[in-house]
């Protein structure tokens, strides 16, 4: 059973198009862990500023940690974001402490944060976006989330990695007001659903932010799609459903 743990960057704030994005949206790292032969598998990736990427790198590169990307999620955001995907192999506890110790040179947030009472509603008609996604979605800090399984296996190195380790379709609903809502995520697709996709997205004026690998050894090959925009809530959904109906995507 594989175990992800999520952490967020607190200490600035970032907005884009004049959205102020709330860590559950798109400023949250994370960390999933697989039990495999000789230890786990982990991987995740770790929010940075772009002061903080070369030492953060220095640091994991030290331990054995291996980068496998370093890319952007948003265009427009201020300040930039960045998104630092690692790789680790073997004993859980000693690649959990060499991040741990990686990521001190960064302003990452340690400690137990301050945890608001958990909202039990959000300002959106949820029923009616998780009827359009075709998943449950849920709340959290602020944001309406779903996460949308691919439909074949997925394996790195011969371990089989479930859906906790980034190898599901993220779709969140920030609401901004009026039934609107920003949207943002990485669908995960194959290489001969990277442009119908993309097609499906532009068609709908959904912003393409970035298009990138996350691994280096999975398999089938894995691209990632990030994407924007920030309009009536329930349009977008329709639009994301057609989205969704383009790729290998396990929905009800």
């Amino acid at each position: 059973m594989s175990i992800a743990t999520a952490f967020r960057v607190a200490t600035f704030q970032v907005t884009v198009d004049g959205v102020t994005i709330k860590p559950a949206l798109a400023l949250g790292g994370w960390l999933g862990f697989e039990p495999t032969t000789g230890g786990a598998v982990v991987m995740g990736d770790l929010v940075l500023t772009e002061t903080e990427i070369e030492p953060v790198m220095t640091k994991l590169l030290a331990s054995g940690i291996d980068v496998t990307a370093l890319h952007n999620h948003l265009l427009r955001a201020n300040p930039a974001t960045y998104y630092m995907h690692v790789h680790g192999h073997g004993d859980p506890v000693v690649i959990a402490t060499a991040i741990r110790a990686a990521l001190a040179e960064s302003k990452t947030p340690f400690g137990p944060p301050a945890v608001p009472a958990q909202a039990a509603e959000i300002d959106l008609d949820t029923a009616a976006l998780d009827n359009a996604i075709g998943a449950k979605g849920k709340i959290n800090g602020g944001v309406y989330q779903f996460s949308v399984p691919r439909k074949d296996a997925v394996t790195d190195d011969g371990t089989a990695l479930s859906p906790a380790m980034g190898t599901a379709t993220v779709i969140n609903f920030q609401p901004t007001g009026d039934g609107k809502a920003a949207i943002t995520g990485d669908f995960v697709i194959t290489e001969g659903e990277v442009n119908p996709l993309i097609h499906a997205l532009r068609e709908n004026d959904i912003e393409v932010t970035a298009i990138h690998s996350h691994m280096l050894s999975e398999e089938p090959r894995l691209f990632f799609v990030h994407f924007w925009a920030n309009n009536d809530a329930q349009k977008l959904a329709k639009a994301l459903q057609a989205a969704l109906e383009r790729i290998a995507a396990a929905r009800s």
